[in-house]
């Protein structure tokens, strides 16, 4: 039998150490964290922001964060399931709902700091690529870095859609073109007018009336809650401009009113001591002896 060298010894086993417990999980990049969370040592204590956007099956998340020695800090949030407050009722997961919650995270972590009125974004959407400058005589704009986690950056990718939202709503994050939606890499040029399409829904009201003209019952099915809500194709784009006025003049964040019955809430029982319990063994034995007499 040739020799087999011996992989995995017990000096291995006596050395191994385990993975963080995020990335055994398969939740978190450190490698990607640690250039986002890392401060230059010249910059002393002052934090450095990043713009979260993660999405679950039913809603968009958008956060600026920072880091500390005892974990992240939210300064601001911003949600899609807050959208109905703004004239968007149904959709919350698609691009211009990501966009329109990057928006409202912007304009809310700015109003917080008081920058809102020094720093107004890009109100007039037309798809171009604009970063926010400096003021000669004022602060300098909010800084934040784009976090996507775990998600795939690839072009066209809603998370973009979130982190145009908050160009546009006046956060400085540093980007390029080179991954909207309409974007050439051959020609390395930025169709403004598609980009366009997808902030204000056009690719989905194109979708919406091409699948109504070839399978109505699969519209039917796959638009249910747009028909329900009374959304047609057409009303798209008027929806997200609505919203997005609606975002700029009150971006505040408004808890939602709790619903309730006025019956009173279900009481947990306090589970009993040793002693509780055979004192209830006692007295069930006795009734028992008590009901054969």
């Amino acid at each position: 039998m040739p020799f087999v060298k011996l992989q995995k010894n017990k000096a291995y086993f006596k050395r191994y150490q385990v993975k963080y417990r995020r990335r055994r999980e398969g939740k978190t990049d450190y490698y990607a964290r640690k250039r986002l969370v890392v401060q230059a040592k010249n910059k002393y204590n002052a934090p450095k922001y990043r713009l979260v956007v993660r999405f679950t099956n039913t809603d968009i998340v958008c956060q600026v964060v920072y880091a500390k020695i005892q974990g992240d800090v939210v300064l601001a949030a911003a949600y899609s399931h807050e959208l109905p407050r703004y004239g968007i009722k149904v959709g919350l997961t698609n691009w211009p709902a990501a966009y329109a919650t990057g928006l409202l995270v912007a304009r809310r972590v700015l109003t917080k700091l008081g920058l809102a009125d020094k720093y107004e974004g890009f109100p007039e959407i037309d798809g171009s690529a604009e970063e926010v400058e400096a003021l000669e005589d004022g602060p300098r704009p909010f800084k934040a870095f784009l976090d996507v986690g775990l998600r795939r950056t690839t072009t066209g990718s809603k998370v973009f859609a979130a982190m145009k939202g908050a160009s546009d709503g006046g956060i400085f994050v540093p980007h390029s073109e080179t991954r909207f939606p309409g974007y050439d890499a051959e020609s390395s040029e930025l169709d403004s007018e598609v980009l366009r399409s997808y902030i204000f829904g056009g690719h989905i009201a194109e979708y919406m009336r091409s699948l109504k003209e070839e399978d109505e019952e699969r519209y039917n099915a796959q638009f249910s809650r747009f028909i329900k809500a009374g959304v047609s194709a057409d009303d798209l784009e008027g929806i997200y401009n609505s919203a997005h006025e609606a975002i700029r003049a009150d971006p505040s964040f408004k808890p939602t009113e709790k619903k309730t019955d006025g019956k009173p809430r279900r009481q947990v029982q306090i589970p009993l001591n040793a002693k509780q319990r055979k004192d209830r063994v006692r007295q069930k034995i006795e009734a028992f002896k008590r009901s054969q007499e």
